[in-house]
């Protein structure tokens, strides 16, 4: 099983649900400091509880001056963080039909807006930590769906592929400041979000194995952080088909949805 060495720091967003709470539970268990961050107060304390070494951190990422906030109680707790793993997010599709500016407003709030809010609070207190044996980590999860565009994934995928975009940049310039940045790219993970999903989700996996592939990859310090490998090099390669192929495969999909739903 894959696991951290040391002792780390840790700054888990979107903790209570999926894949944040699969790998709340393995950090917390294997003896990390974790600051735990999400919504709802209740969910958090409840997952915490057992664990000395939880610190909980309720915070709404679209709110800017809470993240903030949130990022200077774990400041006073844990005097900076080693790993800044930024989970939280969000998923709604478009109906094109009912084209709808607010669904795509409330996507880029939580999965791109509310990324930065973290980055922005997360920052300070990875500079803190340089110097030690191993350089501090900001890590943020995107979506295999960043890789290529497909039907009804306007929001979602343009927020996932902004993230995956705006974390490799940034990852050119805090190398200056020897902070690492790795930016994690799910395929189908069996989560209370993708259970909503009306079409079918191949080569999925239990949220357990999804947290062991992102420890593995944190700890072997990888860049990109794709799983099911399988699934995601495939996706990899549709992507960087010419423009017109991209096409065509996005194209089968959307009718095969429309028979399906007809």
């Amino acid at each position: 099983m894959a696991s951290l060495s040391g002792t780390r720091r840790i700054w888990l967003t979107g903790a209570t649900s999926g894949i944040g709470e699969a790998l709340a539970k393995r950090l917390l268990a294997d003896g990390h400091r974790v600051a735990l961050t999400a919504r709802r107060k209740e969910a958090l304390q409840q997952l915490a509880e057992g664990f000395d070494n939880a610190l909980v951190v309720p915070a709404d990422l679209t709110d800017r001056d809470a993240t903030r906030r949130a990022g200077n109680a774990i400041d006073d707790a844990f005097g900076g963080l080693d790993i800044a793993l930024l989970n939280a997010g969000t998923c709604e599709y478009l109906d094109v039909a009912r084209f709808d500016v607010e669904l795509v407003g409330r996507v880029f709030a939580t999965n791109f807006h509310g990324t930065l809010h973290a980055i922005d609070a997360a920052l300070p207190l990875l500079r803190q930590a340089r110097g030690g044996e191993r350089r501090p980590l900001l890590a943020g999860v995107s979506s295999a769906a960043a890789y290529l565009p497909l039907p009804r994934a306007e929001a979602y995928g343009a927020s996932k592929a902004a993230i995956s975009h705006f974390l490799e940049s940034l990852r050119l310039d805090l190398d200056a400041e020897s902070i690492d940045v790795s930016v994690i790219h799910p395929g189908f993970v069996k989560t209370p979000l993708t259970e909503r999903n009306d079409f079918s989700m191949p080569m999925q996996i239990e949220v357990e194995q999804a947290a062991d592939y992102i420890i593995d990859g944190l700890e072997r310090g990888r860049l990109d952080i794709h799983f099911p490998r399988r699934f995601t090099f495939l996706v990899k390669a549709l992507g960087i088909l010419p423009p017109g192929l991209r096409r065509r495969f996005g194209l089968r999909i959307a009718n095969r949805r429309r028979g399906e739903s007809a």
